[in-house]
């Protein structure tokens, strides 16, 4: 059988290996090349998907950030939403106001184009219902705001919206900008707290503090928009063994009708048997300038058992302990009486029958 020795390498085979290492290279960003071309309708849906909106520049101002107006029950303005098209094909459009809310994660958002509007979003009617954008260019959609004349006084806050017609996208990208909406009447900002709850957790350290949670939601019940600063505090018995809790972020801006739940760790609280839980708000209302003004403080309290169950063990073993004590020596005491009496009664003679 014939067995194959070594190869020599020589300098021709060294070239080819180049060579041909350099044609598979070649070969590698060809195909790379017709993968990038044939991504090219990709690129362009990319292309028609990018849009902006802005306020149209007239009466109101230019560059406004948002609609900001006052209202009285019965009245009636128009104003407009500008949309660009930053791709290179027509780009269509739905439009549509709709009602804001508060999120769970604190933020302010828009509701979809299903939702049933109760405010803003069902007064604010823009002059079509879709819009197509040529490519680079820009389209006005005029819309106008009519209160009914029962419009209920206050805050409200909505929007202008624009996104892909529900035959497209139906969850994809929407850009809106907000209105905030003022109702001529009587202002009645007002905040609640309720469901006010504390637990307490306590130590296995006979003399030492445990941790409690203080629970409770925040209600706008007023008919304005309203952040709350808020403090919360423990205390025991007469006011003592008194516990602050840290900063506390303010609330995310409520509107009439919304709650914020919250819930605040407190570390170092003694347990007292009773502890009182107290929740102050300061209502902060601020106007569309931005100004903010602090409004009189609310107060509400609770009370929880805080039972210091690590000393009451320690207490009913020491109790034990003394009665055990006092109970042993005394049960002493009678044994050795009655064994003297029965020594006694032995030595003494029986009276003899006659």
């Amino acid at each position: 059988m014939y067995s194959p020795g070594p190869r020599t390498t020589t300098a021709a085979d060294t070239l080819a290996r180049a060579v041909l290492a350099r044609a598979v290279v070649v070969a590698l960003l060809a195909a790379i090349g017709l993968l990038a071309a044939g991504a090219g309708p990709a690129a362009a849906a990319d292309g028609e998907g990018s849009w902006t909106v802005r306020t149209a520049s007239n009466d109101f101002g230019s560059d406004r950030r948002n609609y900001a107006y006052t209202l009285d029950p019965g009245g009636r303005i128009e104003d407009g939403l500008v949309v660009v098209n930053h791709g290179t094909t027509p780009l269509h459009l739905a439009v549509y106001a709709a009602d804001a809310f508060t999120t769970g994660q604190g933020g302010l958002d828009l509701a979809g184009e299903d939702a049933t509007p109760a405010g803003v979003g069902a007064w604010v009617h823009p002059a079509r219902p879709d819009v197509t954008v040529p490519p680079g260019g820009s389209a006005e959609v005029p819309f106008t705001v009519a209160l009914p004349d029962d419009a209920a006084p206050g805050e409200y806050m909505g929007g202008v919206v624009t996104g892909p017609p529900r035959s497209g996208e139906a969850d994809g990208r929407r850009l809106g900008i907000r209105i905030r909406l003022r109702v001529g009447g009587e202002l009645r900002p007002s905040l609640s707290v309720e469901g006010l709850h504390v637990g307490y957790s306590g130590t296995p350290d006979p003399f030492g503090k445990g941790d409690a949670t203080v629970t409770y939601t925040i209600r706008n019940t007023g008919n304005a928009i309203l952040t709350a600063r808020q403090e919360v505090s423990t205390s025991g018995p007469f006011g003592r063994f008194g516990v602050r809790a840290g900063r506390i972020a303010d609330s995310p801006p409520l509107l009439p009708g919304e709650t914020w739940k919250v819930s605040v760790p407190m570390r170092g609280v003694a347990p007292a048997l009773m502890l009182t839980g107290t929740v102050t708000l300061v209502p902060l209302l601020a106007d569309a300038s931005g100004s903010v003004a602090p409004l009189a403080a609310v107060e509400s309290t609770t009370n929880a058992w805080a039972v210091p169950w690590a000393t009451l063990l320690v207490l009913v073993v020491l109790g034990g302990l003394v009665v055990t004590a006092l109970t042993v020596p005394a049960a002493g005491r009678r044994v050795t009486r009655r064994a003297a009496d029965i020594a006694r009664r032995a030595r003494t003679p029986s009276p003899k029958r006659s």
